[in-house]
């Protein structure tokens, strides 16, 4: 079946180049050559397919809803603390950047960094874990998962296909921006049947490849991720009073160093000023190092395709030896000083309850759900009804999520 866009039907056909202003590198994806989408369409005339992708992602509700949903702290009261949405466009600006550095699909790099936290449930990863516990019987709960489900399945916008019909390449990006998950690597599993169920489905419909790589534009928006969430959580924190600026610079020496550099070339100047230019320094010193690592890899391999970049058999965007040493001290500290501090962990312990709550009530009484949701749901067998109910309530906010639960008579 094809559909057309009205928004696009009387306007003139733009070339090659007038969609692409920038040059890409040979290795770059090109959305000329995409793999196309499930349910085919007529291309626009305005718009390359990553960037329809993208725009559908934007307009999308489980976009919206990630305004209200945890980052660290639970439906944060403190303006300045980010959400999963804030957290979403940061990543969204470094991929675009890292990808406008290699020559590479800005778009596809952007879309991939905005989708990427779709399939979060309220509580962060408390809720996730919660959901893993409850979901154990039933296939499990995995956020990478959900995300693939949100796009393919759970979006209802056009009357033709459920989900968004996203490209070939947005959605292998999703699925595979930490690396394979069939034949080998940290990320991937024994065999087919060991796939999060989605995945497992989907991939029996439209081949996502997923014994290779993914691009370029999707290890961007990976190795992008860890920039953010490191160095923002970090800001957060101080900002929130975890931890002090001397706590963090005595357990994590680089961090120490930006620190003392600034002071250097700026003297006292006011805290919340100092600790925003540290940020800036440490962020901008690990793009750095992205980019001379990832270079290096690229001149190694000398990739003349974008399949060159599946088929190499290892991450093509990556930290040097070095940094990866520095990362890794920050996320040690931050594990114990900001999510174990006491604060967040008694809104998660409380939000790991919520979720558990909500969905033993609805297993056992699903017309507490709406009635869009509840519908059917009691004459389905208990793994239907327990995937369904999880689709409700990942899709919750966290403030939603404990209306919800005020609602049936649960205690916060």
């Amino acid at each position: 079946m094809t559909q057309k866009n009205a928004h696009d039907l009387n306007a003139p056909e733009l070339n090659a180049p007038e969609l692409n202003a920038h040059p890409r590198a040979p290795y770059a994806t090109l959305w000329e050559e995409s793999r196309g989408r499930l349910y085919p369409e007529d291309p626009s005339a305005t718009r390359t397919p990553f960037q329809r992708d993208r725009d559908r992602i934007i307009h999308c509700a489980a976009f919206r809803r990630l305004m209200h949903k945890t980052q660290v702290f639970v439906a944060p009261e403190i303006d300045h603390v980010r959400t999963r949405l804030t957290h979403s466009l940061e990543v969204s600006q470094i991929a675009r950047s890292l990808a406008r550095t290699f020559h590479l699909d800005e778009d596809l790099a952007e879309v991939l960094a905005l989708s990427h936290d779709l399939g979060h449930p309220p509580f962060g990863h408390s809720g996730e874990d919660a959901l893993d516990d409850v979901m154990a019987p039933y296939g499990g709960y995995d956020h990478n998962d959900q995300s693939l489900r949100v796009v393919t399945l759970l979006e209802k916008r056009y009357p033709d296909f459920d989900g968004l019909n996203l490209t070939w390449e947005t959605l292998e990006g999703l699925v595979k921006h930490n690396g394979p998950l069939l034949g080998g690597g940290p990320r991937a599993v024994a065999s087919e049947q060991d796939l999060p169920p989605t995945i497992r489905a989907y991939n029996k419909r439209h081949d996502l490849a997923l014994s290779a790589h993914a691009g370029l534009e999707a290890q961007m928006a990976a190795i992008a991720d860890d920039v953010a969430y490191n160095h923002h959580d970090m800001d957060d924190g101080l900002r929130s009073g975890l931890f002090s600026i001397e706590e963090v610079s005595e357990a994590v020496p680089h961090v120490g160093e930006a620190f003392v550099q600034v002071r250097r070339d700026y003297g006292d100047l006011d805290r919340r000023v100092a600790i925003s230019e540290a940020v800036r320094r440490l962020i901008g010193e690990m793009i750095g190092d992205i980019g001379r690592e990832t270079r290096s890899r690229l001149n190694d391999l000398a990739p003349k395709t974008v399949q060159d970049v599946r088929d190499a058999g290892y991450t093509m965007v990556a930290f040097s030896e070095a940094m990866g040493k520095k990362e890794a001290t920050l996320k040690s500290f931050l594990f114990e000083r900001m999510y174990r501090n006491e604060r967040v962990n008694a809104a998660r312990a409380a939000g790991k309850a919520t979720v558990r709550g909500l969905f033993a009530i609805f297993m056992n009484d699903p017309e507490q759900m709406p009635k869009e949701w509840g519908v059917g749901v009691e004459d389905m067998d208990a793994p239907q009804r327990a995937r369904v109910i999880a689709d409700y309530i990942a899709g919750m906010t966290d403030r939603y999520a404990r209306r919800e639960w005020k609602r049936i008579g649960g205690v916060l």
